[in-house]
């Protein structure tokens, strides 16, 4: 069972407009899920999806340093606590995301694989909702 999803992706964006759309709540939910966060250690957040089968899901901040941000996420439907870690790096061309989410091996049986897979699209989909998002919001690239 792989335990950790990955996802890269360049932005032709600076990497303040990246950071901003990853940590500022207005931000997140406007183009990933109606949110209360702060990207701040300690912070208790909640993301609420507005999708048919979708459990709200909680978590607190680990880490929120200049381009890195850690938090755990437990959706409550199914509380097992998983780690999801941004980490952001400037690039000649932009911004380098990196994106891992851990822990998924803590399901049991065959959950574990179901939710790996339900991860594993929903990222991909977050990446190209924040690829639109930045786009649009920032009218470049």
């Amino acid at each position: 069972m792989k335990d950790v999803i990955r996802k890269e992706q360049i932005f032709n964006h600076s990497i303040e407009s990246v950071w901003n759309a990853i940590t500022k709540q207005e931000e997140i939910s406007s183009w990933f899920i109606k949110a209360d966060f702060r990207a701040e250690k300690g912070y208790q957040y909640t993301f609420n999806s507005d999708g048919e089968n979708c459990s709200p899901i909680k978590g607190e901040i680990k880490e929120a340093s200049p381009y890195t941000l850690v938090y755990t996420w437990i959706v409550t439907e199914n509380p097992v606590e998983t780690t999801v870690k941004w980490l952001l790096e400037e690039v000649e061309t932009g911004t380098k995301l990196s994106l891992e989410h851990s822990g998924i091996s803590q399901y049991k049986g065959e959950t574990a694989i179901t939710m790996f897979d339900s991860f594993n699209g929903g990222w991909n989909n977050c990446v190209s909702s924040l690829i639109t998002y930045l786009k649009q919001a920032v009218h470049a690239g």
